[in-house]
């Protein structure tokens, strides 16, 4: 059994016993990684019901696809890779869900001080830009700049090189800091690309 410097058991080792039939230990998987999932596919589908939805597929998917857990790796990127799948397949047999609501930051409506309401809308303009990223895009930012994931980590997760994926985000951001400029200008600007047919560059 392999434990961290602390003693708790590593995720691969409790993915192991999973695969070998013990499915109590998903559990602890679950609590250990189901906010992190929810706080990813909520930035990509900007809909919290949606990935609420897909998290809960997520694990599904792994222990349904136990026995192809080889132990190589490290299981967050493997977990992470389902996900991915998981969102995939959703968004074939779904229309686009609605566009991040500014309101839905507060949503009690209730007046804002001054510097915060700035900074609310600031947040919620930075989504509608992220939404507006073309996906995939959208998924490098948020893997690197949201979820704090490794360079190698991103690159092994998609199959390419970490000197892409450094090419990659550098141009993504600067494109997401375009965006959100120009909605600043344009506060009307609508995400009515906001899955799957965000403009191509």
């Amino acid at each position: 059994m392999f434990t961290h410097s602390d003693g708790t058991v590593t995720d691969e080792t409790l993915m192991e016993a999973v695969r070998k039939g013990d499915l109590a230990k998903l559990g602890i998987l679950f609590e250990r990684h189901h906010r992190a999932l929810f706080d990813f596919l909520v930035r990509m589908t900007g809909n919290a019901s949606t990935a609420e939805d897909l998290v809960q597929d997520v694990f599904v998917r792994v222990l349904k696809y136990r026995g192809t857990w080889r132990g190589e790796g490290r299981f967050d990127t493997w977990l992470f890779r389902i996900a991915r799948n998981a969102r995939a397949d959703y968004f074939r047999t779904r229309p686009p869900d609605a566009p991040i609501d500014e309101a839905a930051e507060h949503p009690s409506g209730a007046p804002l001080p001054g510097d915060l309401l700035v900074r609310n809308r600031d947040v919620a303009r930075l989504q509608r830009a992220l939404m507006l990223l073309r996906e995939d895009k959208r998924e490098l930012i948020v893997l690197a700049r949201y979820r704090g994931m490794k360079l190698d980590a991103i690159a092994d997760l998609l199959g390419i090189e970490v000197g892409a994926v450094k090419v990659r985000i550098h141009r993504a951001v600067k494109e997401l800091r375009d965006i959100f400029l120009r909605l600043n200008e344009s506060p009307s600007w609508k995400t009515t690309n906001s899955v799957g047919s965000c403009p191509t560059t």
